[in-house]
């Protein structure tokens, strides 16, 4: 028997409810489930969620749609079912709701599809047993330990496949081990080297992404030289700006050509001493002694013989203004060629600690380049400088002019190349962090590549590939066995309902609609299928109209063909004499009064009168059949054997806001039949009493309203054509007219508040209430038929007239 519903959790309507906590009785204790439950709700209360509950029982499973439910359910042995636990219990449940019928009763919701069909009970058919022994036969034993048969096969199929399982899943298993550490592992994953592989966030998803691009055939590796560059790369700083550079515009054509007049002037020949043109030397060193003893001495300081004037004007004309002037220009253009060549020397000098790692290589390359292109331009001007100098030496004397080579088309592509570098430098300043990523990936990239020749993982692929392949021939193999199996378990199965007769279980529905409710214009017939294969289904329910499939049955014609569908079903061959716990949701929608009633007097007849549950539990959100669902009672035999009662019990859901609770039923639900009931009830209660307090005053305070309502009935029933008003309460109360003036006064001024608006600020404090009361009670018992019958309808003493 269920105890309780523990505790429901995110599922439907309940969010978080808890049964001890919410489910107690006035006097505060927790009130479990008994024999007989009645529970009611409002639509959309969360009766429904209930009995899905209990169908999860019956089905073994719950929908999936439900998100991520859980719920505990208690029963009288202290077992617990849980969601978990579905696949497990060994709870024997019958659910009717709506699932139950959109599960059986598929032609509801599509008209062409029938209903499924259940036997009750079947005549022996030799034929049928023979065939069914040979399929057991060929099925074997499935005894552990003494399989036979085709269950003997599909052991050792199992083990085979276990065993091929189980050796692919240790080899693929220790392959992701390998992975999953070389991706995360603390000691050598990736994903703890972010600075020199770039993914903090690295995982064994991306670690297998990256195999398939170094497995690519594409897939260039990094060699030692580059992965020393990316090394260094991705170690860079942003570098402060490189000082700009402007290369020396050259002179060299323009200085050779003026090397070339100077060196190939002519002196003029007259008035020149012939022994100092001829010696070059000795003319020098004339020179430099005329510089030393003009106005100095009058003598030669080398030979010590007076130098005439006349020798002194054959020295100046000897040495004349010509060839001073040709000795300066001489000195002005080798002053040119050394300011020329200082410029070339310190132009540019290569500093690659401005540049980084990635343009070094090419740096030191350039700078060879400009120290040769340097060297080959200061060559060729110390030629012109050399020429020069000669001529000087022997300024008397007209010289060749060799001409150099121009080194200048060297020297100005390599600072070209320079500049570019410079500007490629900068350039590569603002792409640095993306270049230093893409340089990580790389190096990560040729990592992952040396680990797959570390662990030899095509090696190990090949092998997985291979178990894979045995696994999936023995997983084959067993399916084939348990499809084998299967079908003639299937065939097993579709003997046996030829043993057993489909057309009992129609014409069990087909007694209750026509003997309960007299419904001879819907019947439900077995119908047989020619199946193509012996393992098609050959019966089928059909409900038929006028000899013809019926189509378009109204919900209350659905609704009736339903729960005695169901309730002919409890006496199938799975269900009859197991007496399961049953749990019926709201049987009566769409009905009238009148089936209400038959819905009631069908269950009080076939399932309680006849015992067939071992608990039982009804929900419902209509008020007249709640009503008579409070008629329900029985007895059976105890452990003990005797007849005792049925226990019964009355639950209510209650719906706040979003959420739904579950709680023991109010007493003026439980206890009242009707409002009538309870309108008398608090008359007589208010007659009875001798003395106002706070424990009754309610009481006193109602009065005018529930005395007005009682007698809007009962004049109502008594004198249908006129209701309640002075005359019918004149002759309610008979000859004494007082106490219907009485009651008509309390009635209308203190049952209203218009007109006499004043009274509602005060106070009530009439003793003419309590006389009023007394009087009516007095009338009534005058019928004592119907008095009694009140009275004992809300569980007053009887004999109290």
């Amino acid at each position: 028997m269920l105890k309780k519903v523990q505790y429901i959790k995110n599922l439907g309507v309940f969010d978080d409810f808890n049964w001890d906590r919410e489910v107690k009785n006035k006097g505060g204790a927790v009130q479990n489930f008994v024999d007989i439950n009645i529970i009611y709700g409002r639509n959309y209360s969360g009766k429904t969620t209930l009995s899905r509950i209990a169908r999860a029982l019956e089905t073994r499973s719950l929908s999936d749609k439900y998100g991520a439910p859980s719920f505990q359910l208690k029963f009288d042995n202290n077992s617990e079912v849980t969601l978990a636990a579905l696949s497990t219990h060994n709870k024997n449940i019958r659910v009717f709701n709506e699932d139950f019928i959109r599960d059986n009763l598929r032609f509801i919701t599509n008209p062409d599809d029938s209903i499924e069909p259940f036997a009750i009970l079947g005549d022996d058919n030799n034929k049928i047993e023979k065939e069914i022994e040979v399929l057991e036969v060929e099925l074997g034993s499935n005894d552990e330990g003494n399989e036979t048969g085709l269950f003997a096969k599909k052991k050792v199929a199992k083990a085979t496949y276990e065993n091929a399982f189980k050796d692919h899943k240790q080899l693929n298993d220790s392959l992701e081990k390998q992975l999953s550490d070389k991706a995360t592992n603390k000691d050598i994953g990736i994903k703890y080297k972010p600075e020199r592989y770039g993914d903090q966030n690295y995982t064994i998803t991306k670690l297998k992404a990256d195999i398939t691009t170094v497995s690519s055939s594409d897939f260039q590796q990094l060699t030692s030289e580059q992965v020393s560059e990316h090394e260094k790369l991705i170690d860079e700083k942003i570098l402060p700006a490189i000082p700009v550079f402007s290369p020396p515009k050259l002179s060299f054509l323009s200085l050779a050509q003026q090397v070339q007049v100077l060196v190939t002037k002519p002196i003029s020949e007259s008035d020149k001493i012939q022994a100092l043109v001829k010696d070059a030397v000795l003319n020098r060193w004339v020179n430099e002694g005329r510089s030393h003893h003009r106005n100095k001495h009058e003598k030669c300081a080398f030979c010590d013989n007076e130098i005439s004037a006349e020798r002194w004007a054959e020295l100046d004309k000897h040495f004349d203004e010509e060839s001073e002037l040709l000795e300066k220009s001489i000195d002005a253009l080798l002053a040119k060629i050394e300011t020329e060549n200082e410029a070339v020397d310190m132009a540019l000098t290569i500093d690659q600690s401005f540049f980084y790692s990635k343009f070094h290589s090419q740096l030191t390359s350039l700078d060879f380049r400009l120290k040769a292109a340097t060297q080959d331009y200061q060559l060729a001007l110390g030629n012109l400088a050399k020429q020069l100098k000669a001529r000087k030496s022997d300024i008397l004397n007209v010289k060749d002019y060799e001409n150099p080579i121009d080194c200048a088309e060297a020297l100005i592509p390599v600072w070209q190349e320079y500049s570019d570098l410079c500007a490629q430098s900068k350039l590569f300043s603002t792409s640095l962090a993306s270049e230093q990523t893409k340089a990580k990936a790389d190096l990560r990239l040729k990592e992952v590549a040396d680990y797959l020749v570390t662990i030899d993982y095509q090696k190990q692929l090949n092998s997985i590939e291979f178990l894979q392949r045995k696994r999936d021939e023995a997983q084959q193999s067993k399916a084939t066995i348990d499809e084998d199996i299967r079908k003639r378990q299937a065939r097993i199965t579709s003997k046996r309902r030829e043993l057993n007769d489909e057309e009992k279980g129609a014409k069990k529905v087909n007694e209750y609609l026509n003997n309960f409710f007299g419904h001879k214009f819907l019947t439900l017939e077995a119908k047989k299928d020619e199946g193509q294969t012996q393992d098609a289904k050959r019966i089928r329910f059909e409900v038929i109209r006028d000899g013809r499939k019926a189509y378009h049955l109204s919900e209350g014609e659905c609704s009736l063909l339903a729960f005695c569908y169901f309730l002919a079903k409890l006496d199938d061959i799975a269900t009859k004499d197991s007496k399961p716990i049953i749990w019926i949701d709201d049987p009566i929608s769409s009905l009238d009064g009148n089936h209400i009633f038959f819905i009631y007097t069908l269950l009080n007849a076939e399932v309680i009168d006849k015992g067939k549950f071992a608990q039982l539990f009804v929900s419902t959100h209509n008020l007249d059949f709640l009503k008579y669902l409070k008629r329900l009672k029985g007895k059976y035999v105890n452990q003990a054997g005797k007849e005792v009662d049925y226990q019964k019990q009355y639950f209510v859901v209650v719906r706040q806001d979003k959420s739904s609770t579950f709680q023991v039923m109010p007493t003026y639900l439980s206890t009242y039949v009707t409002e009538f009931n309870y309108l008398f009830h608090q008359i007589h209660k208010c007659a009875a009493i001798e003395s106002v307090d706070d424990t009754n005053y309610i009481v006193f305070y109602s009065f005018a309203n529930n005395a007005r309502k009682f007698f809007e009935i009962y004049l109502y029933y008594k004198y249908p054509d006129q209701g309640m008003n002075e005359s019918t309460l004149g002759k309610f109360f008979g000859e004494d007219s007082i106490p219907a003036v009485l009651t008509d006064r309390i009635n209308n001024e203190y049952s209203h508040l218009s007109g006499v608006f004043e009274r509602g600020a005060t106070p009530i404090e009439v003793p003419e209430m309590q006389t009023a009361a007394r009087r009516i009670i007095e009338r009534l018992k005058q019928d004592s038929e119907q008095f009694l019958s009140l009275m004992r309808s809300v569980g007053e003493a009887s004999d109290d007239i």
